[in-house]
């Protein structure tokens, strides 16, 4: 099978949702600060974490399926340790199978795993491996 790896940019001029798997409510760690960066730059985040009601003001979800199906997600952004990112990775497969929703998985950098990104090939589900989204989101500009 293809590997399909998009181009950045492309996907982030399209999406207009981003879930933040592992967002943290503290504002020091760096999934905080990327999910608050989005916000400001006009994105919809939604914070995904099963220790929280809601962060950066926005309502938490303990996981995807949590997710109400009427919201669109276009980016799953992984902010977990690299060890969890296949799991996490199966979650969306099982999540794209259930709903209608084909995001593109994005893990920040270190995030990625091997295991995990022949998961998402092997489902048809784009993957950017090891990039960080506030980064991409500067060379836009």
């Amino acid at each position: 099978m293809m590997k399909f790896t998009p181009n950045p940019q492309e996907v982030l001029k399209k999406a207009k949702t981003v879930a933040v798997i592992g967002c943290s409510p503290d504002p020091y760690r760096t999934s905080n600060y990327a999910a608050k960066y989005l916000l400001n730059k006009g994105y919809t985040v939604v914070p995904v974490n099963p220790n929280e009601a809601e962060i950066l003001g926005e309502k938490c979800y303990p996981d995807l399926n949590s997710i109400p199906s009427e919201i669109q997600i276009d980016i799953v952004n992984v902010f977990r340790r690299n060890i969890h990112t296949k799991g996490v990775v199966e979650e969306v497969v099982d999540w794209k199978q259930e709903t209608s929703q084909n995001p593109v998985i994005w893990t920040q950098l270190d995030v990625s795993s091997p295991e995990a990104e022949s998961l998402a090939e092997n489902a048809a589900i784009p993957y950017i491996r090891n990039l960080c989204i506030m980064v991409e989101l500067d060379r836009m500009n």
